[in-house]
């Protein structure tokens, strides 16, 4: 629910779950958001009893947050374009609009999350924060020990040395990891690096969210105690949003 004092516009429109807060600005830039029958201005703030509208199309201030949890199989490709045909929207099929936060690459599999409001987006796509994701990886070889040190220490690459992480050896050729960063292709890239070639990557958590028993291409509700925690662990991100 959006509160009933007033708030930027960008944020209004973005916690209705019509688009991100960066997308709101830019298209009230291109002159497509009114507020009241009036163009919008950038970084005005309404509140909930007002006309507020984007293409003449009225935003709901009372839609709640959607957030489910999806097992995403190797394949469907974390996007909201429609112009790709194994897009994980068309994929889930979810009853309103929905975006992933993050992506988990084509070749990957596990968790991601989904949610209607752009500023929970924002906020757990804040790297700074540090927070955590964890997979399970299997490579074309043996770990070796100084594989799991050289891992855990960092690694180079994109121009730069990957954090300090924590990683485990759960097999002969399988390994645990947690990450508090997010680079493209990150583990594929770090374990090319070391002379590994990834067959398999499962990502099994995300902050306390975890994919558990989540059947491959099926979909749960984030709970109410999972929400509490996750909302209360990213607080910090809104707050320094907040004041900046």
């Amino acid at each position: 629910m959006i509160p009933s004092d007033t708030v930027r516009i960008n944020k209004f429109i973005s916690d209705s779950g019509f688009c991100s807060r960066r997308e709101a600005d830019r298209m009230i830039e291109e002159g497509r958001v009114t507020v009241d029958g009036a163009a919008a201005v950038t970084g005005m703030t309404v509140s909930g009893e007002q006309d507020i509208r984007v293409d003449n199309k009225r935003i709901n201030s009372d839609k709640g947050t959607v957030l489910i949890a999806v097992n995403k199989p190797k394949g469907i490709v974390c996007t909201t374009e429609s112009k790709e045909k194994d897009n994980i929207v068309d994929f889930i099929g979810f009853r309103e609009r929905i975006y992933p936060i993050g992506r988990l690459d084509k070749d990957s599999e596990g968790l991601i999350l989904m949610t209607n409001n752009g500023d929970l987006v924002n906020r757990m796509m804040r790297s700074r924060y540090d927070h955590e994701k964890e997979y399970v990886v299997t490579v074309h070889r043996p770990i070796t020990r100084t594989f799991i040190d050289k891992m855990s220490a960092g690694v180079p690459i994109l121009g730069t040395m990957t954090k300090k992480c924590s990683v485990e050896r759960i097999g002969s050729k399988k390994f645990r990891i947690i990450l508090t960063q997010g680079m493209n292709r990150q583990i594929r890239r770090m374990c090319e690096h070391l002379g590994y070639e990834v067959t398999a990557l499962k990502r099994v958590r995300i902050l306390n969210i975890t994919l558990g028993d989540l059947k491959e291409g099926e979909y749960r509700n984030v709970t109410k105690q999972e929400r509490k925690v996750l909302f209360g662990t990213i607080k910090d991100s809104n707050e320094t949003e907040k004041t900046s």
